[in-house]
């Protein structure tokens, strides 16, 4: 604390002092002791003056006790007479204090009085006001002065609302009393004029609108709603009187093929009303509206009424006729109002959809366009959305909805006329030309029922959203299925039996061509015609479920489920992909029947591919391109076919392999030769004969590998010695994965090796074939990367040789 108050740089302050680095400093080598004389006299003078500097500190603190008692004392005088001065202060503060209420608690009885005096005087102005109003209330009103009425009681109601905390006095519930038996009067006055202005008996009307009825009208919005309600009731009962009269259920005019004169009255009358009473009803009133909505109402229920009774005299045209112009009406309402009068339990505004990627989607595009785009495919383009429906939509057409199954009827009698037209015109115009320019193009009669279809839904769901669009769901249905059995699974080529088209001498023959049943060229394009048509069918298909579900009610879509249809049209594409492979399988049959027949021991020498590969490449160039091209706007199917033909192909193949036996070393030589020829051809399927090479897709070219290999596999044991024999039996189980007794016992056949051999050989692999350990693994490894005899090895030489030199 003292360095802090009295800061020194002397290093002898310093709390960490140390003598011997002082003394080091003072004299930091041997030389500087000279001066050790000096060094000690600055010391001692040092200390004099601290000395002499303490001393006087010390003499100067004798005379300080007295000095601070003395101050002390004068501290305490002075505190006193400060003391002193506040308790004045404080005493005179009270009394100006007291003084000041004195003075203010007149001032304050005179604010209270003001105020009390400002609220009677304005209580009694209102109260005058309020009796004076009332009693003129009770005047005007006898002598019907609605105009100055419907001012005075809207203040007068305005003033007694400042009265209701002094309905306890009894003059003032009496005037409150007089104002609502006013109110009732008026009431009950205003009604009777307007009922004897429009009397509800008879038709005969004023010639004008009068100026009494106009003021009451304003009188009427001030009083109760009930008053207004009544009149506008009244008023417009008696407005369309005429019509029930003059649309009554006997008259001829009522009947749905002059409905328009209905909507043509209705109009006259709106223009009549605006001409004559336009004026007289305020305009918040909307009668205008309100005379329409409750003539829609009224249309309704005599509608609902004689169609009912004439059921049987309804036919389609007419009622179709009936619904357009009564939507044709609800359309004008719709440009016309605002729909604010519309009651909650009448219609319900809908909200605008948002906006859908739906293919059937309506927007104002033309019939012809539409059909265009059906034709081409773009169902998938979205469309803009539809704008809101009106909310007078239904008000009126809601009451065709029962009777909605003779147009339903309709529809179905017509699609199966449809469905009979395109057997009719397939038959007469027979299957499509061969074409490889339109890539397969669907049947024109796709395109024109589903254009058909999208009509029929629009013009549905402009009836109604509801039942009728789950029949009309089940008439689709209906027709989607006849149209996938009569036109396209109908009209698909049929196939011969297995054998029917083949004799004993043909499968013995292996001359290239030989005669077998197959599909002409036109057979061919008719199944990838149907093909392409069937996968426009399922796609259109789903996006016509999608698009019935978004037009029917929320409640209603579970019901809407075209599930089965789709699936009728997968199964008209798996049976027409199967046609295909079949085809060109049956085709390949004789070739592979003529290789099996072949004296594969009497094979001398490997030479160039063997005819049978011949004949299978053939017909593959044949039909591969013709099915590729008729395909090509459906690239995924071709890679099905390709798929389903290396699936049933190969398998067969080595079915057929295994037939020829005896085989000798070349004639297995020449076996294998052939075999990576067919799979060379195999590989290159997707693409053969075309001028655009486009790489296979992984999952065929897997298929072909995984197949082929494993005959090649087989050829492989064929050619190897059988001698030693744990050598041949392990060799077998290193090339062939999925090794088994069976498969062995046909190699051996191929072999040509007696039963007796087979038995030891079978027996051997059945020790060999379960896991062995690691130690046999590697014994087995060893035994097989032993050298072969030096025939052997030269042989698959040569065999590597020819097959580059090929490649």
């Amino acid at each position: 604390m003292v360095v802090k108050v009295f800061p020194s740089q002397d290093p002898l302050d310093q709390a960490d002092f140390n003598a011997v680095e002082y003394i080091n400093t003072l004299f930091p080598t041997e030389q500087s002791l000279a001066n050790i004389d000096d060094v000690v006299n600055k010391i001692r003078l040092k200390i004099r003056r601290l000395d002499d500097n303490i001393r006087t500190v010390v003499r100067g603190q004798t005379n300080v006790g007295q000095d601070g008692r003395q101050a002390l004392e004068e501290a305490q005088k002075a505190i006193q007479q400060l003391f002193g001065k506040i308790k004045d202060i404080k005493d005179k503060a009270e009394k100006s204090e007291q003084m000041v209420k004195e003075i203010t608690r007149d001032i304050k009885q005179l604010d209270h009085a003001k105020r009390h005096l400002t609220t009677s005087i304005t209580t009694l102005n209102h109260l005058h006001m309020l009796a004076g109003g009332v009693d003129s209330l009770e005047a005007m009103t006898r002598r019907r002065q609605y105009g100055e009425v419907a001012n005075l009681l809207q203040g007068v109601m305005n003033v007694l609302e400042h009265f209701h905390k002094y309905m306890g006095i009894p003059q003032i519930r009496q005037l409150s009393e007089r104002v609502k038996a006013a109110q009732t009067e008026l009431g009950q006055q205003i009604l009777a004029d307007f009922e004897e202005a429009f009397p509800s008996q008879g038709t005969k009307r004023p010639g004008g609108p009068s100026n009494v009825l106009r003021d009451a009208c304003l009188v009427a919005n001030i009083l109760d709603p009930r008053i207004k309600q009544e009149i506008i009731k009244k008023f417009i009962k008696q407005h369309l009187s005429e019509y029930l009269v003059l649309f009554q259920e006997n008259q001829d005019v009522a009947w749905l093929d002059k409905i328009d004169r209905r909507y043509a009255w209705v109009k006259r009358q709106l223009v009549d009303y605006e001409e004559k009473y336009g004026r007289m009803f305020p305009r918040e009133w909307c009668m205008t509206e309100r005379i329409s909505v409750e003539f829609c109402h009224v249309t309704r229920t005599e509608l609902s009424k004689i169609m009912r009774a004439r059921a049987k005299e309804i036919e389609v045209k007419l009622l179709l006729f009936a619904i357009q112009r009564t939507t044709n009406f609800e359309g004008f309402l719709a440009k016309r109002f605002s729909g604010c009068t519309l009651t909650d339990g009448t219609l319900k505004k809908l909200e605008s959809p948002p906006p859908s990627t739906n293919p059937f989607l309506e927007d104002e595009t033309t019939p012809e366009m539409e059909e265009l785009a059906l034709e081409k495919g773009e169902l998938e383009q979205p469309k803009k959305p539809k704008a809101p429906d009106n909310p007078f939509h239904g008000i009126v057409s809601k009451c065709f909805e029962p009777h909605l199954y003779v147009y339903i009827e309709s529809q179905d009698k017509n699609l199966s006329e449809l469905i009979d037209r395109f057997v009719a015109d397939f038959k007469a115009q027979g299957p499509p030309k061969p074409s490889t320019e339109d890539g397969g193009a669907v049947l024109p009669s796709c395109a024109d029922l589903f254009v058909y279809y999208k009509k029929c839904l629009v013009q549905c769901s402009q009836l109604s959203t509801g039942e009728p669009m789950v029949a009309l769901t089940t008439i689709f249905q209906k027709h989607l299925r006849e149209y996938a059995c009569k036109i396209l699974s109908g009209n698909l080529p049929k196939t011969s039996s297995s054998s029917g088209g083949l004799t004993i001498s043909s499968l013995l023959k292996e001359k290239e061509g030989s005669e077998v049943a197959r599909f002409t060229l036109e057979e061919l394009c008719l199944i990838c015609s149907i093909l392409s048509t069937a996968e426009y069918c399922l796609a259109t298909t789903q996006q016509l479920e999608e698009k019935l579900k978004e037009k029917v009610d929320v409640s209603l879509t579970e019901r809407i489920n075209l599930t089965g249809e789709m699936d009728t049209f997968s199964t008209v594409i798996s049976s027409s992909i199967q046609l295909l492979v079949q085809d060109l399988d049956a085709a390949c049959d004789p070739a592979l029947i003529a290789m099996s027949k072949m004296p594969w021991q009497n094979v001398e020498h490997v030479g160039d591919q063997s005819p049978y590969v011949t004949s299978v490449i053939l017909h593959i160039k044949q039909n591969v391109p013709i099915i590729r091209d008729n395909l090509a706007s459906t690239r995924k199917y071709f890679t099905q076919f390709c798929i389903k033909f290396a699936n049933s192909f190969i398998p067969k193949f080595i079915t057929h392999l295994f037939k020829c036996k005896p085989i000798s070393m070349v004639g297995a030589e020449q076996l294998l030769l052939d075999t990576h020829s067919l799979k060379m051809v195999l590989l290159d399927l997707p693409s053969i004969g075309s001028q655009v090479v486009r790489k296979a897709p992984a999952s065929y070219t897997k298929i072909v590998v995984k197949g082929m290999t494993r005959a090649e596999m087989i050829l492989k044991v064929v050619m190897a010695p059988h001698e030693p024999l744990v050598v041949f039996v392990d060799n077998y189980i290193k090339l062939l994965t999925d090794c088994n007794s069976e498969t062995f016992q046909k190699i051996l056949d191929m072999k040509g090796l007696k039963r007796s051999e087979q038995s030891s050989m079978l027996e051997l692999l059945r020790q060999r074939l379960p896991a062995p350990p690691s130690g046999t693994e590697g014994s087995s490894t060893l035994s097989l990367m032993a050298p072969t005899p030096e025939q052997e090895s030269s042989r698959i030489r040569k065999l590597e040789k020819l097959i580059k030199k090929r490649l």
